[in-house]
């Protein structure tokens, strides 16, 4: 028994090292090179899952083209100036609508087996201040190649129309179909630390967790989150 104890610690040792160097370690190491700091782009942290927001409009894109705002939430308006894509376990995301509301059951299933997945659309008529946020700022070209990433996210149907699943918890959200699974090896920060890749940002050789995301967003420009300094 006491040989098992010993083995079973070093396991845990080990495995809590490993995870601490890949917490900690960043993808990219030295400088940076943006070619041009033309779009700010947040990370919003809700606790364990994060979040990408962007404007709902610029010189490059414009996400109304894609999915109209009308039909985002229940309010249908069109007034919506940031939309806000989270990927993730679907049963988790549909059944949770805070931190504090998890149901244990739900989150291990999500955790051990591969599950379905969806996407929550938000919109916000102003940036939204009571969430932790940070912004970095990126070329226009790697803003649409992250684009490009979100929107091959979601699922279509044999029409090509995005395929809603329900609205949200709120006025202003909706979930819908995505593509590919979700569980440990690939968690709604995995998500997010993939789409700022296709943005060259930099994020943790580890990014199951939200405050790895956080840690290590880093594009090579300065930004400051609206209204708020970093």
């Amino acid at each position: 028994m006491k040989k098992i104890l010993q083995r079973l610690g070093i396991v845990i040792l080990s495995l809590t090292a490993f995870l601490t160097i890949g917490y900690l370690t960043p993808r990219k190491w030295g400088n940076y090179s943006q070619a041009d700091c033309t779009i700010s782009l947040y990370i919003s942290n809700q606790g364990i899952h994060t979040e990408i927001i962007v404007p709902v409009k610029n010189e490059y894109f414009d996400w109304n083209q894609f999915l109209p705002l009308t039909k985002i939430g229940r309010d249908a308006t069109s007034d919506y100036k940031y939309l806000s894509f989270g990927w993730g376990d679907r049963a988790f995301m549909l059944e949770t609508p805070t931190s504090g509301s998890i149901n244990p059951v739900t989150g291990f299933k999500a955790l051990i087996f591969p599950n379905p997945s969806t996407v929550q659309v938000q919109g916000y008529r102003v940036f939204p201040q009571n969430q932790e946020t940070k912004c970095v700022k990126i070329s226009g070209a790697n803003y649409l190649k992250m684009v490009n990433f979100i929107k091959n996210t979601f699922q279509l149907d044999t029409g090509g129309n995005k395929m809603k699943i329900s609205y949200g918890y709120d006025n202003t959200d909706s979930f819908y179909e995505a593509k590919g699974s979700y569980w440990i090896l690939k968690t709604c920060n995995d998500w997010t630390a993939e789409a700022l890749r296709k943005a060259d940002v930099n994020t943790p050789l580890w990014s199951t967790l939200s405050p790895a995301i956080m840690f290590h967003l880093n594009s090579g420009c300065e930004c400051i989150a609206e209204g708020r300094s970093q």
